[in-house]
């Protein structure tokens, strides 16, 4: 945390030896623990020297697909700086590593963004929202159970402040038109709606 801090800090400030130190961690780490720290400070802290480092750890990990769904789940869960999270997730659903028809590869990208990044995937535009409805129906048809759980993301809408309440109502009502819904989506759809 404080490496994430350090690097946030001398992003802002223009300093570039903390983000140094973090990517020199993360170079010489001799464990996962150490790896995967350095590499969050530096894409939490939104410096450049994350994306060299990201490539890094995809070449050192491609075969660990354990270690693929970290390295998914941080790039979604990354903090939002100027709406470029949500377009970086639809970039990563094409790259080679993704198959949404895995569940774990699955909840590591879309689950990180839609439930683990609410800067992110509450945006005035709504398009957190579309982003969420999409992947719901998507995912209905390969696996009802993993999309009831991704549904589950909208289930307090109505404690969203406006206009973010009625973006979120509208996403809702658009997964709840599918005819051919799953009862797994329906049931959690539904109950929210109805709350």
């Amino acid at each position: 945390m404080a490496l994430a801090n350090l690097c946030l800090a001398a992003t802002q400030t223009g300093d570039a030896v903390w983000p140094g130190k973090a990517l020199q961690r993360f170079k010489v780490a001799t464990n996962m623990t150490d790896r995967i720290s350095a590499l969050q400070a530096l894409v939490t802290s939104g410096h450049a020297l994350a994306a060299p480092a990201l490539a890094k750890f995809h070449a050192l990990f491609k075969n660990e697909e354990l270690v693929l769904d970290k390295w998914f789940a941080l790039q979604a869960g990354a903090p939002d700086r100027n709406g470029l999270v949500l377009p970086a997730v639809r970039q990563l659903m094409a790259h080679p590593d993704f198959n949404i028809r895995n569940p774990n590869r699955a909840r590591s990208l879309i689950f990180s963004y839609c439930s683990g990044n609410p800067g992110g995937f509450h945006r005035p535009d709504a398009a957190g929202y579309v982003y969420w409805s999409e992947r719901v129906l998507e995912l209905d048809s390969i696996n009802p159970q993993v999309a009831a759980r991704l549904a589950r993301a909208l289930d307090r809408w109505k404690r969203l402040v406006e206009p973010y309440r009625s973006a979120a109502c509208e996403a809702l009502k658009r997964v709840a038109a599918k005819t051919d819904l799953s009862n797994d989506v329906r049931e959690v759809v539904d109950r929210a709606l109805a709350d």
